[in-house]
C-alpha cells in the first residue's frame, strides 16, 4: 500500500511539474496596441469639475495557447512620481479564454484625478497639472502578475 501511494505522489508530482512548465510567458504572448489615451470628463462633484486618466487599448494572445481568466491590472501615476495615484482592475477573457490569436478591447480609467472650477480644458493646461502614466499588468489562470509596460496618458479630453 505505501508503495502505490509513493508511486502515486510521484506521478502526481511530475504532472505538476509538466504542468508548470507550460506556463505562457504574457510579456512575449501578450500584444498591447493602445487605441486611445487621455482624460474623460467625469462629471462634477462638490461644485468641482472633475477629470479622470484613461487608456483605451487591445491585448492579443500571439501566444499558441488559450489564455484562461486572462486578467489586466492598470495601476495609474502622475509622471515622475512612482507611487500609484489610481487603479482599474480588468478582465480580458473569463474561463473560456482568449483563444491564441485573439484580441480583447479594453478601457482602464482610474477613479482618482483631477477636480476644480476651471473648464475642463483649462485644467489641462493649467501650470500645476501634472501628466500621468499607467503601468499594465496582467496574469491568467492562478500565474503570477507580468508587468507588460508603462505608457504615457495624453494631455487631451476624450469624449466618453
Amino acid at each position: 500500500m505505501r508503495v502505490s501511494t509513493a508511486a502515486l505522489a510521484c506521478v502526481l508530482a511530475a504532472c505538476l511539474a509538466a504542468g508548470c512548465s507550460d506556463a505562457v510567458d504574457l510579456s512575449r504572448s501578450l500584444e498591447i496596441q493602445t487605441i486611445a489615451s487621455g482624460w474623460i470628463d467625469a462629471g462634477v462633484v462638490e461644485g468641482k469639475r472633475r477629470i479622470l486618466p484613461t487608456l483605451s487599448f487591445t491585448v492579443k494572445n500571439t501566444s499558441g495557447k488559450t489564455l484562461p481568466l486572462l486578467q489586466v491590472n492598470a495601476l495609474f501615476g502622475r509622471v515622475g512620481d512612482e507611487d500609484e495615484w489610481g487603479s482599474s482592475y480588468l478582465t480580458a477573457a473569463g474561463r473560456e479564454g482568449l483563444a491564441p490569436g485573439a484580441s480583447s478591447a479594453l478601457t482602464a480609467t482610474s477613479q482618482l484625478g483631477y477636480t476644480g472650477f476651471d473648464s475642463r480644458a483649462e485644467m489641462l493646461a493649467n501650470s500645476q497639472f501634472v501628466d500621468a502614466r499607467v503601468d499594465l499588468l496582467a496574469k491568467y489562470g492562478s500565474t503570477q502578475w507580468t508587468r507588460l509596460g508603462r505608457y504615457k496618458v495624453d494631455r487631451s479630453l476624450l469624449a466618453r
